[in-house]
């Protein structure tokens, strides 16, 4: 319950976070997961490439069999947005928008990333219905033989585009206005990558796909898979907030067990740096929750919780 002091708080419930509340309920701990309801993974209509679905599985779907391995030995989760999150001589505590508030000595942070909108005109709910690809290392292999847009500018627009070329029939790397160097467009050129850096007026979506790209002048550029490229906004500002060290990006800097520079704040899954992979996000949260409850078997407070099936 609200301000009972638990073993540890877990804040998301991605793939990351309800990993460790898998572990963490297995270990018997008394913890929470507070769920802002937000993770970027609900997104996916079908990934293909998570290990065990040969047929590919909905993000959605992904997120409520984790939900329910992790209720089935005890995990609570709880819907909410933990707004402020303080140190205290033993450990933090946390507050939710509606005013609950949380203690406890270990804290992971789950929080994930925000992919940036490229903001395309007649764009409305077209990554949810998949009109919009965000992760060539999940589903380049869909698009392969396909025309192919990348929607971005600067270094990473231009890594993703070189990244996806092997797969693409045709690849064009869309700009919206944005400039390159002399050395990216070279780059491009070399890759047999096309080039529009105009921004298109408007987008028109046909037969269940992003069709064509209508620019000044009458010029149309028809594609089958568009992709954006333009980058990610992490939810750091819990971290931050404590004065965790923070890598260029703004993703939270961790060690190897996933404990940040704050000692007994951890961070596992998309916020924290490395590949933007559920599989990883899963590790992470394992090697979190491991290390919490290492910590937790040195410093004991308390009995472990009840088996859930022992009562």
């Amino acid at each position: 319950m609200p301000g009972d002091v638990l073993d540890a708080l877990v804040i998301g419930g991605g793939p990351a976070g309800l990993t460790a509340a898998i572990y963490l309920a297995r270990y018997r701990r008394n913890f929470l997961v507070v769920d802002a309801a937000n993770a970027r993974c609900a997104w996916i209509p079908r990934s293909h490439n998570h290990p065990g679905f040969p047929d590919g599985i909905n993000g959605v779907e992904l997120i409520q069999r984790m939900r329910c391995q992790a209720e089935r030995y005890g995990a609570a989760v709880q819907r909410g947005r933990i707004v402020r999150l303080d140190r205290t001589s033993d450990g933090f505590v946390a507050e939710a928008a509606d005013g609950d508030v949380w203690r406890a000595p270990l804290v992971l942070l789950a929080t994930g990333v925000i992919d940036i909108d490229p903001g395309l005109p007649d764009q409305y709910e077209s990554v949810r219905k998949g009109l919009v690809r965000y992760c060539p290392i999940c589903d380049g292999y869909e698009v392969t033989g396909e025309r192919v847009a990348v929607v971005g500018s600067g270094e990473h627009a231009v890594r993703e585009a070189e990244f996806i070329r092997p797969y693409a029939g045709t690849l064009t790397l869309l700009t919206l206005g944005g400039r390159l160097t002399a050395g990216q467009h070279d780059r491009l050129v070399a890759a047999g990558i096309g080039l529009e850096q105009g921004r298109p007026l408007r987008v028109t979506v046909e037969a269940g796909r992003v069709e064509a790209f209508h620019f000044p002048g009458g010029r149309c550029l028809d594609f089958d898979s568009v992709y954006s490229a333009m980058g990610i906004a992490p939810r750091n500002e819990l971290a931050r907030g404590l004065g965790a060290d923070l890598a260029e990006d703004g993703r939270v800097r961790a060690d190897p067990h996933q404990e940040t520079s704050i000692p007994g704040l951890f961070a596992a899954g998309d916020i924290a740096p490395g590949l933007n992979q559920i599989t990883i996000a899963q590790a992470q949260g394992a090697i979190a929750a491991t290390a919490m409850h290492n910590r937790l078997r040195e410093h004991p407070r308390g009995r472990l919780r009840e088996h859930p099936r022992g009562r």
